[in-house]
Parts: structure tokens; C-alpha cells; sequence
């Protein structure tokens, strides 16, 4: 009772965004929005990727049934579903990034906006010269602040953050 899925937004990054994306895919009705940030959304495919094979004592390896499953379990690019209505959803990827390919978040968001049923937004930030998020510039952390918070502040209804038509002279 202490607030409704127009209020409600989640945010996760990295190994978060395994977390957040699953919630997504899991429980779609409970947000209005969400923010994965240089997500690790394709567990499946994790171990393939430059960075990969040291993340397997972590979370797993494709070659072992057990581990498979439960690799296929934390994948959100996985229960993404047709015609599902998710929340309005913004991705943050540095381009540059070395630990969470950026192929991660495009992929999942071109298959979250081709499965929202209610076409409610699905976005993607991309900042050509950042990586992971450690060794962003001030401004460029202030700027991914400031976006994702008028996002956030969009999707909640706040009426000063809602899009306006064309201005006129």
C-alpha cells in the first residue's frame, strides 16, 4: 500500500541488471519503469563474450546441465514474451565497455520493444566513449543522472516532466 505500478520504477546495473531484467520479465504489472545499466541481460551467451570465462566460478557455465539451467533461469533476454506489457524501459550502455559487452543491452531491448504489447517507451542511451561507468567524466555522470531521473520522473506522471508539443513563435 505504499504505492502503486504508476510510481513504482526499479534500477540496476551490471550484475544488478540480472536482477532488474528478471523482475521485469517476471513481474511486468508491479513497475512503471525501469533502468538497466550496462546489463548482464544474456546469461546464456555470457560465458562467449571477451570478459565471460572469468565470470564462470561466479555464475556458471553453459557445459554443465545444472549450471545451464540455472544460467537460462537468470536471463532476461530469455522470458522476454510477445505481446507482454512491460514497463517503459531505458537502457545505459558505454560503447567502450569491457566487462558487460554492449551487444548485451541492444539485443534485449530490440526484443523488449518488438514484444511490448502497449508500445510504451523502450530506450537505449548509448555513450560512444564510456565503458563500464568507472572512469566516466563528472559531466558525463551527471548527465546519465539527470536523464535517468527525467525518465523515471516521466513514467511516474509528474506533470512538469511530461513531453510538450511544438513551441511556436
Amino acid at each position: 500500500g505504499y504505492t502503486s505500478r504508476k510510481r513504482l520504477s526499479v534500477i540496476g546495473g551490471s550484475a544488478g541488471g540480472i536482477f532488474v531484467g528478471r523482475a521485469v520479465t517476471e513481474r511486468p504489472d508491479l513497475f512503471s519503469a525501469a533502468v538497466i545499466s550496462v546489463g548482464n541481460l544474456d546469461q546464456i551467451r555470457s560465458e562467449t563474450r571477451a570478459n565471460g570465462v572469468a565470470n564462470i566460478p561466479e555464475y556458471g557455465s553453459v557445459k554443465v546441465e545444472a549450471e545451464f539451467h540455472a544460467l537460462r533461469n537468470n536471463s532476461t533476454y530469455e522470458h522476454i514474451r510477445p505481446g507482454t506489457e512491460y514497463p517503459a524501459l531505458l537502457f545505459e550502455h558505454g560503447v567502450n565497455d569491457i566487462r558487460v559487452d554492449v551487444w548485451m543491452s541492444t539485443k534485449t531491448a530490440t526484443r523488449f520493444r518488438a514484444a511490448q504489447a502497449q508500445g510504451r517507451p523502450v530506450l537505449m542511451r548509448l555513450e560512444n566513449d564510456a565503458g563500464h561507468g568507472a572512469g566516466a567524466t563528472r559531466a558525463q555522470a551527471q548527465q546519465r543522472t539527470a536523464d535517468r531521473w527525467a525518465f523515471l520522473l516521466w513514467q511516474a506522471g509528474l506533470p512538469e516532466f511530461q513531453p510538450t508539443g511544438p513551441k511556436g513563435p
